[in-house]
């Protein structure tokens, strides 16, 4: 049995929707389409945050909260998704929406790379949040290998010489300049490469 796929089996009652069949009698008025019904609570959390944006543009705290989502890149995620079928880095960036409205003085945030599963260009729109963090007084650390979240840190720890046993080390500190012109960082070697690669 331990090498068979796992198998989901929805509740022939709610249909997975995780509410009694009434609830779906329970509509809101959508801004969407005025002239509808409207829609209910278990049809909302069927949707992907970008569609239930347009759903909720009326209600200010949930436009916020969506809005946060959107910005790192979890559009595409369900309001109803189930947390354990989240990817670390989505669970990191899921964490980091709930802190874009509050005060960051004082706040240490540390990511294990964030920019796993990421298309480049949701990586620049987590570049963007974090920046915003980092405005709000925020301080954030971050573990990474992706050469486009090294380009745009302020500092830069690199460790190595290798990975594993091989590593550990301290190799090179400092700006991506500093870490680029280091003869004994590999990072930096390959950071160089990607930031000019006609030379």
């Amino acid at each position: 049995m331990q090498f068979l796929p796992d198998v989901d089996i929805a509740c022939p009652t709610c249909d997975g929707t995780r509410y009694a069949p009434a609830a779906h009698d329970i509509l809101r008025p959508t801004p969407v389409d005025p002239g509808s019904d409207g829609i209910s609570l278990p049809d909302l959390l069927g949707l992907t945050v970008r569609q239930a944006l347009a759903h909720t543009e009326d209600i200010r705290p949930v436009r916020t909260r969506l809005n946060a989502l959107n910005d790192l890149g979890l559009g595409y995620l369900t309001l109803g998704e189930d947390t354990p079928a989240l990817s670390g880095g989505e669970a990191q960036r899921l964490k980091l929406a709930t802190e874009l409205t509050r005060d960051q003085r004082n706040a240490l945030f540390v990511l294990d790379e964030p920019s796993v599963g990421l298309h480049p260009l949701d990586i620049r729109t987590l570049l963007d949040v974090l920046q915003r963090l980092v405005d709000k007084g925020a301080t954030v650390l971050v573990i990474e290998h992706d050469l486009d979240m090294i380009a745009n840190a302020d500092d830069v720890i690199d460790m190595g010489p290798g990975g594993g046993a091989s590593g550990g080390t301290v190799v090179a500190t400092g700006t991506p300049d500093d870490i680029i012109q280091h003869p004994e960082s590999i990072t930096g070697h390959y950071l160089g490469e990607h930031l000019r690669p006609d030379q």
